[in-house]
C-alpha cells in the first residue's frame, strides 16, 4: 500500500515508520491489556517490510509496552538479556 507522503520527504530515524504495516492497522492490537492476545499484532509484523527496523528501533529506545518488530515486551527483554 502506498504511504500517503512521499518517501522523499520523509527523513531521519523513524523514516521507517512510513512503510510499517501497523500503521495501516487497528493500533489496539499492538497494546493489548496484560494477558492479551498478541496473535493479531504478530500476523501483521510477520509480513512487514520494516520488521527489523522496528524492533531495532525498539530496542535501542528501550520501548517497554506493545509489539515491536514482531516480539512482545517480554520477548524484547529476553533478546537484551542474551546480548549482554
Amino acid at each position: 500500500m502506498p504511504s500517503l507522503i512521499p518517501a522523499e520527504q520523509i527523513e531521519g530515524e523513524l523514516a521507517w515508520q512510513v512503510d510499517a504495516l501497523c500503521a495501516q492497522t487497528d493500533p489496539e492490537a499492538f497494546f493489548p491489556e496484560k494477558g492479551g492476545s498478541t496473535r493479531d499484532a504478530k500476523k501483521v509484523c510477520a509480513a512487514c517490510h520494516v520488521k527489523q527496523e522496528c524492533l531495532d528501533y525498539a530496542l535501542a529506545n528501550d520501548e517497554r509496552f506493545g509489539i515491536w518488530g514482531g516480539l512482545s515486551e517480554r520477548e524484547r527483554r529476553k533478546l537484551r538479556k542474551r546480548a549482554i
